[in-house]
This record gives C-alpha cells, structure tokens and sequence, in this order.
C-alpha cells in the first residue's frame, strides 16, 4: 500500500479537515473518531508519512517512535480509561481491513469489550 498524500489523515494534519483533538506532540496526533465503534474511540496517528506499522517500524526515527509510542499512553489517559482498561488496534493491510493509509492506533475503551477476534469455527 503506497502512501497517499491526499489521506484523510494527511488532511487533518496539514489543517484541511478538523477533527476534536485530545491530545498532540511533536511526532503524533490523537482525536475522537468520527464513526465511533465504542463509547470511547479515538486514533493516535504520526505526523509522518507512514503507511502503516511495518512502514513506521522500518523508517521512523527514535525520537518519531517514542513519540507515538508516548501519544498512545497520554491519549489514554486523556480520556480515562487507564483504570477500567482499553484495547488498543492497528490494522496494517488488506487482510485486516486497513481503509486509510496512514498508520493510526485505535484506543477503544468506556465498556466492556468483550473478544478481540471471533475464535476459528472447528
């Protein structure tokens, strides 16, 4: 998957598009989802142009890495549910339905979640 400039992701970090940020640094930004699969669901994206988590993991700097890394946890915080728990997501290519492509952690959290993934059927 190519990175695409024009990503609704790389809008929203060049200002195009606004989103209700919770929390930002230097090398990341987290805002509420607009199409909420829990009570609370925000992303966590770098600021770089990375297409997904082997991309990021491959290319992103130190400083880039720690930074999200950091994001994610203060993003949780922010919206409190460190206490009761949350679960973060990552979705990196077509089998797993990644529809942006611009890496970005989903923190799902407020209720409870239930099974991660559906078991095989036997």
């Amino acid at each position: 998957m190519a990175y695409d400039n024009d990503n609704i992701f790389a809008k929203i970090l060049r200002g195009e598009i606004p989103c209700d940020k919770i929390y930002e640094n230097d090398h990341a930004l987290a805002f509420r989802d607009i199409n909420p699969q829990a009570d609370i669901h925000v992303l966590v994206i770098p600021k770089g142009a990375y297409t997904n988590m082997t991309d990021f993991a491959a290319q992103a700097s130190d400083a880039e890495m720690a930074g999200f890394v950091r994001a994610v946890g203060e993003t949780a915080k922010a919206v409190g549910v460190t206490d009761d728990g949350y679960r973060i997501l990552a979705n990196n290519g077509a089998h797993a339905k990644q529809e942006v492509p611009h890496l970005h952690i989903h923190i799902f959290g407020g209720q409870p979640l239930g099974r991660m993934i559906k078991p095989p059927e036997n």
